[in-house]
């Protein structure tokens, strides 16, 4: 796999997604609410646990499109968050990251375990979230739109004793 090549324009969120039900592709709003302890208002993955809400990286989705797969919009895996010019490599479990004036959230887990032949594979034929996504915590409620800036707050390095998809003890108290 090629290396990714991160925008040098300061990180933002490019896509707000949705979904009611879990397993599916998620549709794309303008802007939403984050919720503390919550997730986003109107997901089917809110609620009080450590997986909240689910971030990729544009960079990931446009290898995916590079890869044969044009076409793919935004919320294709899931995901509730699009993140352009922000490299997730360094951000382990505990990293804190503010969208706009006032959310804030925090990393809980590292990828995941896919479903057997989950909707989102079976339609496009693979899955970057089990392998890039990040999974957070909302700790901060806010309004977020599309545009707004993203700031890493803290970025605790990830540790290679949890393998891709575990959690921590500790994130996963929400």
């Amino acid at each position: 796999m090629p290396p990714l090549q991160y925008s040098t324009l300061p990180p933002s969120l490019l896509a707000i997604c949705l979904s009611e039900r879990k397993g599916h592709s998620k549709k794309r709003i303008a802007k939403g609410e984050l919720r503390e302890r919550h997730g986003l208002v109107g997901d089917a993955h809110a609620g009080a646990w450590h997986r909240q809400l689910s971030l990729l990286a544009l960079e990931d989705i446009e290898l995916m499109r590079s890869q044969g797969f044009p076409g793919l919009r935004y919320g294709a895996f899931a995901e509730n968050l699009v993140i352009g010019g922000l490299d997730f490599a360094p951000l382990g479990i505990g990293s804190r990251i503010r969208i706009g004036s006032t959310a804030e959230i925090r990393i809980t887990q590292i990828g995941k375990e896919c479903h057997t032949m989950c909707a989102i594979r079976a339609k496009i034929g693979d899955c970057i979230m089990p392998r890039r996504g990040l999974f957070a915590a909302v700790e901060r409620d806010g309004r977020i739109a599309e545009g707004d800036a993203i700031e890493v707050l803290e970025a605790v390095p990830p540790d290679p004793a949890v393998a891709i998809g575990q959690s921590t003890p500790e994130a996963m108290r929400v």
